[in-house]
């Protein structure tokens, strides 16, 4: 069975996003470098340096599904029913978009209704042996509070966001969770690749 990993584009101060769901220049490094990537979906390409670049494939030929909550699948109109990493992907929600289904019926999407615990074994099932990337903040602090993760992966930009943002993980129901020392540290330009185990 493969690794759960939380992973996010993160400020220097904790933050993934705007209250509103913006995210100012947190992805510019996406797009300064000269290596061109484009995503497995073929929607757009990323240009980076050589280093991030490395790390970049590294990341994503591991990921096998990927787990969201509701807010960031509207946030993103649903990927139009294929994700930017070509991948399955699991949304934990409160109700099923059927309408969303019917446009998108080939879609390889699956709506969980009975809470993230569930979706990670769903989600485990159909990625085999490859990685479950929870992605989003509020799904990721529940799978913290679970201790259903194994590692956090961070792209840390050096920017500060401020107060009124939306923290990666936010307030812990189980009190603070030590993490390990980093087991990947990649510098890049205005980003930094860290992954963390989570300790158990």
């Amino acid at each position: 069975m493969g690794k759960v990993v939380a992973q996010a584009i993160m400020s220097l101060d904790g933050y993934v996003a705007k209250q509103d769901n913006t995210i100012g220049p947190l992805f510019d490094w996406l797009q300064n470098g000269e290596v061109e990537i484009p995503t497995p979906a073929g929607d757009f390409a990323v240009h980076l340096t050589p280093t991030s670049a490395e790390h970049w494939r590294r990341w994503v030929s591991s990921i096998g599904v990927l787990v969201c909550g509701r807010t960031l699948f509207e946030v993103a109109k649903g990927w139009h029913g294929r994700h930017t990493l070509d991948v399955p992907v699991v949304v934990v929600t409160h109700r099923v978009p059927t309408e969303w289904i019917e446009k998108y019926p080939e879609a390889p999407f699956t709506f969980v209704t009975d809470g993230v615990a569930s979706a990670l074994a769903q989600a485990q099932r159909l990625a085999g042996d490859r990685v479950v990337a929870v992605t989003g903040g509020t799904i990721a602090r529940q799978c913290l509070d679970l201790g259903l993760l194994d590692e956090v992966a961070v792209d840390l930009v050096p920017l500060v966001m401020g107060e009124g943002n939306r923290p990666f993980f936010g307030k812990l129901s189980t009190g603070d969770v030590l993490l390990g020392n980093p087991s990947v540290c990649v510098q890049g330009d205005r980003v930094t690749h860290l992954v963390f185990p989570v300790m158990r």
